[in-house]
């Protein structure tokens, strides 16, 4: 009965302790979460812009990324790099993952389209 006593509580405590060095689920990238940038690249009517989603993160690449994207129109851009989703909620680059430090952009041509990130995950190890 000491015995499985002992393993519990010695289970328990390298769990317990597991928790503290733990660094996955986007931890190390917390602070660092995707951004977009706009730049209007057009002054014609409609303008243009230029859309540039950056994954923040030095260490672990992002995935999943969505942003509120208003009354945004699919037809604008293909939906390999945004997608719309629902009112108010596309998706970057299909949710597929965008490695550290790097951008995914796009251009479209509209008045311009108030582009947010919403959520996101981080695929660190």
């Amino acid at each position: 009965m000491k015995c499985i006593a002992s393993f519990a509580l010695l289970a328990l405590f390298f769990l317990s302790f597991s928790g503290l060095f733990h660094s996955g689920s986007g931890a190390k990238c917390a602070a660092n979460g995707p951004t977009v940038k706009q730049t209007q690249v057009g002054f014609g009517d409609p303008p243009k812009f230029r859309v540039e989603v950056q994954n923040n993160c030095p260490m672990c690449p992002v995935i999943n990324v969505h942003v509120e994207c208003g009354s945004f129109n699919q037809s604008l851009v293909s939906p390999r790099l945004l997608k719309v989703v629902d009112r108010n909620d596309c998706v970057v680059g299909g949710g597929l993952p965008l490695p550290p430090l790097q951008k995914l952009s796009f251009t479209y041509s509209h008045s311009k389209y108030s582009l947010n990130p919403s959520s996101w995950d981080f695929q660190c190890e």
